[in-house]
């Protein structure tokens, strides 16, 4: 199958590096969110990203154009009508997921495959919602999207094993590493980071260190480039809540419960980089 039409629908912070990294591969890509402000803040956001690419000299300013007149955008998904791959990247939420999937399968033509880029929810769920759940698949890129060269790719129970070729050859077109992980709440990446991060946020809470104590010392101590609270800033903490939840419900198991600080944090509206203040200010 030869792709050459990507969607992308939701133009928030990964949607719109999904579809930058998909428009500098050479594809031609169509960016769907619901309403022109989203959709002109993830088109700025993609042009600062290019103009760092151009600054540091890895994208000539001819490419970075080319990368710009790939890219289409709409308010609608009827936009996506002829396109051979969608990746959805709205809020997570398996409600908000599967009514998007039934309406993609509706539109899209019969060989279109249809990806989520869910961090946490069942595969298996998103293609019960569908009349072709044999081409339903994760494609969990990460953050930012453009830079990081991980992309976890799930198999639902019913995906077919040409359509998880067709991504992972995908993946390989993107410059990105793909690594298979299986069908369950939080698939790898999240299943490990985010009782981490929650740790890091009971620690907090109980006095045990600041925030900055805590990332120090996972920085300094455990070598990680980033530490576990500054990172939740970054990835937000609504969406780690969310995650949190996901893991919490799916394996019945307390040890994923999220961290009342964590809960009271977001019902405030500090939800990390997004909102100008998380654990730290921006």
């Amino acid at each position: 199958m030869s792709i050459k039409i990507v969607g992308v629908v939701g133009a928030g912070t990964m949607g719109n590096g999904i579809a930058q990294t998909f428009a500098q591969a050479g594809f031609e890509v169509r960016l769907v969110d619901v309403a022109p402000p989203m959709l002109d803040r993830g088109c700025r956001a993609i042009e600062t990203s290019l103009a760092k690419f151009v600054e540091k000299g890895k994208l000539s300013p001819a490419d970075r154009d080319a990368v710009l007149s790939r890219l289409k955008t709409g308010t609608t998904l009827d936009a996506l009508a002829q396109a051979d791959f969608v990746v959805e990247a709205i809020v997570e939420d398996v409600h908000a997921k599967r009514a998007l999937f039934g309406a993609l399968d509706g539109l899209t033509g019969p060989a279109c495959i249809l990806a989520s880029n869910t961090s946490s929810i069942s595969i298996t769920a998103l293609g019960a919602a569908t009349k072709r759940p044999d081409r339903v698949l994760g494609m969990h890129f990460m953050n930012p999207v453009p830079i990081m060269a991980l992309v976890e790719l799930i198999r639902g129970q019913a995906t077919s094993d040409a359509s998880m070729a067709i991504a992972r050859d995908l993946c390989a077109r993107l410059g990105k590493t793909a690594v298979e992980a299986g069908d369950y709440p939080g698939f790898i990446a999240n299943r490990v980071l985010m009782p981490m991060i929650n740790e890091a946020i009971f620690a907090v809470m109980e006095g045990v260190g600041t925030p900055e104590a805590v990332d120090t010392v996972m920085k300094l101590g455990m070598n990680h480039p980033m530490g576990p609270l500054a990172l939740a800033d970054l990835i937000g903490l609504d969406v780690c809540l969310a995650i949190l939840n996901v893991l919490h419900e799916g394996f019945g198991d307390p040890k994923y419960r999220p961290c009342p600080l964590l809960r009271r944090m977001v019902a405030a509206g500090q939800i990390g980089r997004k909102s100008g203040r998380g654990f730290y200010s921006y």
